[in-house]
């Protein structure tokens, strides 16, 4: 059965904030890797803890973050 799935609006949000990626990982001492993961939307699960990071780092809402699609 498919439920959908989640997306996070990572790319435009630094984009739109002209922040870059390396900026943001040395910021928030998240490993390049794991965060091109969140970008290209290849995860399985999410790290509430990095969330709640990136939320504060870019002041947006978590549902400005993530999106549900079904």
């Amino acid at each position: 059965m498919d439920y959908g799935h989640l997306e996070m609006k990572i790319e435009s949000i630094l984009q739109e904030k002209n922040i870059s990626k390396n900026k943001i990982c040395k910021d928030l001492d998240i490993p390049r890797s794991n965060f091109n993961r969140y970008c290209r939307n290849d995860f399985q699960r999410l790290d509430a803890n990095l969330i709640c990071k990136l939320c504060w780092y870019l002041n947006v809402d978590l549902d400005e973050l993530l999106i549900y699609k079904k």
